[in-house]
């Protein structure tokens, strides 16, 4: 996963102390430079329009992630005004703190990111705001963060996703509007055909999809190469990645049941597995939202491998819940104790399929959610628990950080989807921003 690019323009007038001013510009870029970000920046600060423009015609056709509006001095509204002409990035505004209290006002820094937020909010552009000196651990935690949130809300909007066949009779929630997917979130989808998928895949030489077996062989524990149902999970992955290339595809939503089992004649669950341990993340019974929701998670991450589970067990003594699936998880998700293990569907009793308990640690639980009112943002928090498997297939027990019951309740009162997708470690803090620069309604269990 790549790292943002940043056009980083310090703003300041020559009424101030300009002396200081350029002292936090050069600390200033020392940290970004070495911050493994991409920066597009000035050599001094800008303190004038004119110059500002300047250094905008030059820069207007770079491709950025955000712009970081670092309001080193005060400056008017005019400075922002004028960027928004060259670029439509979200934007950051940053101010420091004043260099000395006592006499005179040498900066005023903080009154100029107000004034910018204020244009900003004016002129309904995308915004976040943030305080503090270059040298503060804590403003380079909050800055990174929010560089991985720009970043993300960039990726959205250029995200295509490969629809696999429609979602399975009843599975509503899986659904999407394309016009409102696009609106709300920038997302565009891709129908790709699944039954033409089964007939052609079958007829590929070997030789193009044999490299396929030998992948999952690198990872997957107890996997029999002679087993029909291996051949036909190679075959099908290989024809889907020939159109995920062709089509520039970075999501997959995929209808699995019951046409896998009754056409195929073979479990799907491999297929979701591998392509998702190798960063295709995808959704079982062709859930739209729910892919978007693990591509997030694996972007906030820089390529964390999610997982999509049903919300099926609760453990009110241990505050825990278990989320299950009847076997798609990534390869790296695995137990240590057991690595990934080959097995058969639970209900259908077909390979190949995935069967293991999910590794222990820290996780976010999210979901991009739609209702009739439009879209919102789940977001949850926990840790991953160091048990036996709950139940065959893939899953883990979680135990929340908010009062399992009254989250239960919650949830089912809100009337969420039944996929929630989690990832480990903590990303609860850009989720919610990433809502917040979304404009989404979001409710947050942390």
């Amino acid at each position: 996963m790549s790292h943002a690019v940043v056009l980083y323009l310090p703003i300041g007038r020559k009424t101030f102390d300009l002396e200081a001013g350029e002292t936090y510009r050069k600390q200033s870029m020392k940290w970004l430079e070495e911050s493994g970000h991409t920066i597009v920046a000035p050599n001094e600060i800008l303190t004038s329009v004119e110059e500002l423009e300047q250094f905008l015609q030059i820069k207007a056709s770079s491709e950025i992630d955000t712009i970081l509006y670092q309001s080193v001095t005060f400056a008017d509204g005019e400075f922002m005004v004028k960027t928004l002409e060259y670029f439509r990035e979200p934007v950051i505004v940053w101010s420091v703190r004043e260099p000395s209290v006592g006499g005179r006002l040498r900066l005023n820094s903080l009154t100029g990111g107000n004034s910018t937020s204020n244009v900003l909010r004016n002129h309904r552009h995308p915004f976040t705001f943030a305080f503090g000196n270059p040298d503060e651990e804590k403003l380079q935690t909050e800055l990174n963060q929010k560089f991985d949130v720009m970043r993300v809300l960039k990726s959205l909007n250029q995200l295509k996703m490969g629809v696999v066949g429609d979602y399975p009779p009843g599975f509503f929630f899986s659904d999407a509007n394309e016009d409102e997917l696009k609106d709300a979130l920038g997302v565009t989808l891709h129908k790709m055909d699944l039954h033409e998928a089964f007939n052609k895949c079958v007829e590929l030489p070997e030789e193009e999809w044999i490299g396929e077996i030998d992948r999952a062989e690198q990872q997957v524990i107890g996997l029999n190469r002679e087993d029909e149902t291996v051949k036909k999970f190679a075959q099908f992955s290989t024809y889907v990645k020939k159109q995920i290339v062709e089509e520039n595809i970075k999501s997959i939503a995929m209808r699995c049941w019951p046409d896998f089992f009754n056409e195929l004649g073979a479990a799907p669950c491999s297929v979701l597995s591998q392509f998702t341990e190798d960063g295709m993340v995808s959704s079982c019974e062709s859930d739209i939202h729910g892919s978007v929701s693990m591509y997030i998670l694996q972007e906030l991450t820089r390529g964390g491998a999610p997982y999509l589970g049903d919300l099926v067990h609760v453990n009110e003594e241990k505050n825990s819940v278990v989320f299950w699936h009847c076997g798609a998880g990534a390869y790296s998700l695995a137990h240590p104790s057991t690595g990934a293990t080959a097995g058969v569907h639970p209900n259908r009793k077909m390979g190949l399929a995935m069967d293991f308990g999910l590794k222990a640690g820290e996780v976010t639980i999210f979901r991009v959610s739609h209702t009739p009112d439009g879209y919102r943002l789940l977001v949850m928090k926990g840790e991953a628990l160091d048990v036996e498997q709950p139940f065959t297939g893939t899953s883990v027990e979680v135990a929340l950080t908010t009062d399992v019951t009254s989250t239960l309740y919650e949830l089912m009162n809100s009337g969420y989807e039944p996929h929630f997708a989690l990832v480990y470690g903590d990303v609860t803090k850009q989720l919610i921003e990433l809502g917040r620069l979304l404009q989404l309604n979001t409710d947050v269990f942390i």
